[in-house]
């Protein structure tokens, strides 16, 4: 990248962790804002995140870690967050610098639970900073796949398309192909979104439904998130794009699907809080199905999954009762 931008990445769970991957071969020096001191300590000394993604080895010549997140921001002219959006309120508190004059990046797939609004649309209040200023990264890029440098396709969203082309090309490596969008908003909506389908083919699993359900759930699932997303961001998009529909199969799929894991546990008989100390990681679906059930209340967009879903989730109704109602609807 000509005139290379200096990045801050905050965060560093697994998503956070292979992104830190990908920038670090591109970039002359990457500010990394990890939490946890012995976390900083344990990278600094083995070269690798002790807790996520343990086999991706860094250069450390090139990696700033720091436990402050001012100190890394401090020093950037682009800060990429990767937390929970179980996290994005209270870690944005701690930051003291003015990011106004600095362009920010969200790599997160949920939404701000206090406020049920998308990750970018708080950063731009949270940090006084324009939509020119904002992009979005997304798509079927599970980090699992990338620490073992699996061909992986990723998404740029932007209103601002040479800050977008800018951010692709600096993600752009060997196993890495990028693509640029300017739909911001529904692609932070499909992010949400394929979360909480994730969820039911999870619950579908653990309840003992196939194969041929499974697929007949994700048709019906890619048809609610297009009706939603053309409802509250009306624009022209194509919904079969990988960014949309590949991110949804992947997570609704996959073994490395947190989402799907999560709702599978339901599905056999755990609690919630059970689920989410066994697994010990953030499945942003739970979040994201109460969010966008108190969204769509203004909007009214038929969402039978997703109201199953919540149901399941928050209002503790019976996962085989709600599923033999939710295959009724199916066709």
């Amino acid at each position: 990248m000509s005139e290379q931008k200096k990045i801050a990445l905050i965060g560093s769970g697994s998503w956070a962790t292979a992104i830190a991957k990908i920038l670090h071969a591109n970039v002359d020096m990457l500010y990394w804002y990890v939490r946890e001191k012995e976390v900083v300590e344990g990278i600094q000394e083995h070269k690798r995140n002790p807790l996520y993604l343990s086999n991706v080895k860094f250069n450390t010549d090139v990696l700033f870690l720091t436990n402050d997140p001012n100190e890394a921001i401090k020093n950037a002219d682009i800060v990429l967050f990767c937390v929970p959006s179980k996290f994005i309120v209270s870690l944005t508190d701690l930051i003291t610098e003015d990011l106004s004059n600095k362009k920010i990046i969200t790599a997160i797939k949920g939404i701000v639970p206090e406020q049920n609004s998308l990750i970018s649309e708080f950063l731009q209040r949270k940090f006084n900073v324009g939509v020119d200023s904002v992009a979005v990264i997304s798509g079927p890029c599970h980090a699992e796949e990338v620490a073992l440098e699996r061909l992986s396709y990723l998404t740029i969203g932007s209103k601002n398309s040479e800050f977008a082309h800018e951010i692709a090309r600096v993600l752009s490596v060997y196993f890495i192909k990028t693509t640029v969008s300017c739909d911001v908003a529904g692609i932070e909506y499909a992010a949400v979104l394929k979360n909480i389908m994730a969820l039911a083919t999870g619950i579908s699993h653990g309840l003992g439904y196939g194969d041929n359900f499974t697929s007949v759930l994700i048709a019906n699932a890619i048809q609610e998130i297009e009706r939603f997303v053309s409802v509250v961001s009306p624009e022209k998009r194509e919904i079969n794009e990988s960014v949309y529909l590949g991110d949804l199969l992947v997570t609704a799929y996959s073994q490395f699907s947190r989402n799907r894991l999560f709702g599978m546990m339901i599905g056999k008989g755990y609690s919630v809080n059970s689920a989410e100390l066994e697994m010990n990681m953030i499945a942003e679906g739970y979040y994201a199905v109460n969010s966008i059930t108190k969204i769509n209340a203004n909007y009214g967009v038929s969402m039978p999954i997703t109201h199953a879903v919540y149901n399941i989730l928050y209002d503790r109704i019976s996962p085989s009762m709600e599923f033999k109602i939710l295959a009724e609807s199916f066709r």
